[in-house]
């Protein structure tokens, strides 16, 4: 039962963004980055530094960085052309009730995400200031619900956190980095540290384009607010090319000098502590409200309501519990794992509306749509089964088979029903 709710007030979690409500490149942008600064992007890079020389592993981070901003950027081109968010896209594709599978996937990864920021800030601001350890539980339910306030507000609020935040990462990032690269004797240093373990090209992408793809497949909750299709790609392009890489290179790099991958770890060998501190909660901060607001729309969609503001609420306490409970601790591999199963998701979504509706979505009050789109459903399955048993770059595969078997069923069922009609026709 959808309850009563301003659209405008609740952010259009059930409904596409109007025109006149439309956000510029620079207020995407800004949102974008704060939400791919992420410190469990750094601990990818980190492992990628570690296994190659320097040279190449530029290349990996350009190249999984590359795919994973082009990945986000065409499902940001679809959400400017619609007005829609992924969760709202999939009724499309999956049907009414059908779409409430991805609702669960995406949503569940996102609050898996939320209680392990909550945890790590609370568990590393006792570590780094001395404070007594029976704090941290208490530190987690003041982070759990204070991380979710600009959330709660909506795109403004995201966007006024963006605007102090995103600049003054940037600025400490560059001073920490600029230290890291006089400790390893400059570029002539770099160039002469080996591998100290060992991993392949392909694992390589995976992990820098897997780590983050939950977050690009949802992107579509900001980039609904452009206004026009190549600003979307633009801004999603900064973000998940640019922002997500230089997450991914700060993380390499500083596994390559310091052999630590964090870049608050970075900053307190460096004798930062303070900065580090701040950077950690600037980082977390820009994160979090995201990762819940990302909840909060595919909960709307999974429980028809356009109380986004409650649902933000609710995403919160869940996440906080889950931190308190030591959930987060087991959680990480299983949403790795959702990495592989939630791209296949962004490729039905991909071929149903450049193949199924050519680029022309029914307006989504209008239309009378199935409870279960069958064709969408096993493609995604197909999809799923290609990437998790793919030894290539998974969620690519994922990506690709998926949209490849959905595009294929429609032709094919184009054909028959054009072939039936000519044979009805003759006789």
């Amino acid at each position: 039962m959808t309850t009563q709710a301003t659209p405008k007030e609740q952010d259009y979690p059930l409904s596409p963004v109007p025109m006149d409500q439309r956000k510029s490149v620079w207020s995407m942008g800004l949102v974008l980055l704060g939400f791919t600064f992420f410190t469990a992007t750094m601990w990818a890079g980190g492992s990628v530094g570690v296994a190659f020389d320097f040279s190449t592993m530029l290349l990996i981070l350009a190249a999984g960085n590359l795919l994973l901003g082009t990945y986000a950027a065409v499902l940001g081109y679809i959400a400017a052309e619609t007005g829609l968010n992924t969760a709202l896209m999939s009724r499309f594709t999956f049907g009414e009730i059908g779409s409430k599978l991805s609702d669960i996937i995406l949503g569940f990864t996102q609050i898996g995400w939320y209680a392990w920021g909550t945890a790590t800030m609370a568990i590393l601001l006792v570590k780094l200031t001395g404070l007594p350890e029976s704090l941290t539980t208490p530190l987690m339910v003041v982070f759990g619900f204070g991380f979710c306030i600009t959330a709660f507000i909506g795109y403004r609020g995201l966007e006024w956190l963006s605007r102090i935040a995103v600049p003054a990462m940037i600025i400490l990032v560059a001073v920490s980095m600029t230290i890291a690269t006089s400790d390893a004797g400059g570029l002539s240093g770099l160039l002469t540290i080996t591998p100290t373990d060992n991993m392949t090209v392909a694992a390589a992408i995976t992990l820098v384009f897997g780590t983050f793809v939950s977050g690009g497949t949802q992107a579509t909750n900001w980039t609904r607010f452009a206004k026009s299709g190549k600003t979307a790609v633009f801004a999603t392009l900064l973000a998940f090319f640019l922002g997500n890489g230089l997450m991914t290179l700060i993380g390499a790099f500083g596994a390559l000098v310091y052999q630590q991958a964090d870049i608050v770890d970075i900053m307190v060998t460096q004798g930062l502590a303070t900065l580090g501190i701040l950077m950690l909660f600037l980082n977390l901060w820009t994160t979090q409200d995201n990762t819940v607001y990302n909840f909060a729309i595919a909960g709307c969609n999974l429980v028809r309501t356009r109380r986004r503001k409650l649902v933000t609420i609710a995403g919160a306490a869940i996440g906080t519990a889950l931190a308190v409970m030591g959930m987060y601790e087991w959680l990480i591999p299983f949403l790795i794992l959702l990495g592989t199963f939630i791209p296949p998701i962004g490729g039905v979504i991909m071929a149903s509306y450049f193949v199924g509706y050519k680029r022309q979505y029914p307006a989504l009050g209008e239309v009378t749509l199935p409870a279960f789109n069958v064709t969408g459903l096993a493609a995604y399955a197909i999809g799923s089964a290609a990437a998790y048993t793919s030894p290539w770059i998974a969620p690519i595969v994922g990506v690709l088979v998926a949209a490849l078997s959905y595009s294929m069923v429609l032709v094919v069922s184009q054909g028959v029903r054009e072939r039936r009609a000519q044979l009805m026709g003759a006789a």
